[in-house]
């Protein structure tokens, strides 16, 4: 029997990530319903910066450099709040604060201190590294490994202990 009619072809659709961008316009949009100034403001700078550095040439980012992107943003904020507590202006640090607070949620789940510690150790024993003249291969490891999972700071301060012990 001969078959006359619509012939299908399934081809199966590839499930495209939800990307930085988009995830950052839609809570726009809900901040924006909320009018969550804070949220607005945050969500604006990360939408700037994801622009910027696309039209600097690189193109469509990948995932590693919207996280790396989404940290240095909270870090300019963080360093910025510092300052300003230095000086005793909490009314400018507050809000510093309350952005990173929002952008933070754009980065992958941040790891415990035992859990840093724990990669620490495995790779210090892996590298047989012996003292702090291997810190620089140590934390070029740890820091790719756990790259947006945990502060550059907190890494190197459990790094510095363990190699020092």
């Amino acid at each position: 029997m001969w078959f006359s009619g619509l012939f299908f072809i399934f081809v199966p659709l590839k499930r495209k990530r939800m990307g930085l961008q988009q995830k950052v316009m839609d809570q726009m949009k809900i901040a924006m319903k909320a009018k969550d100034t804070v949220a607005l403001e945050s969500l604006r700078a990360i939408k700037s910066a994801l622009l910027l550095a696309q039209t600097s040439g690189k193109g469509e980012l990948s995932e590693e450099e919207e996280v790396l992107l989404v940290q240095k943003l909270v870090k300019q904020r963080k360093d910025s709040a510092a300052i300003f507590q230095e000086q005793g202006r909490e009314d400018l640090a507050q809000p510093e604060l309350d952005q990173v607070a929002v952008i933070e949620k754009f980065l992958p789940e941040q790891l415990s201190k035992e859990e840093i510690e724990k990669v620490v150790v495995q790779t210090i024993a892996a590298l047989g590294a012996d003292g702090m003249k291997d810190m620089g291969k140590v934390m070029g490891v740890v820091s790719k490994e756990l790259a947006g999972q945990a502060d550059g700071k907190a890494i190197s301060a459990i790094v510095k202990a363990k190699l020092s012990s």
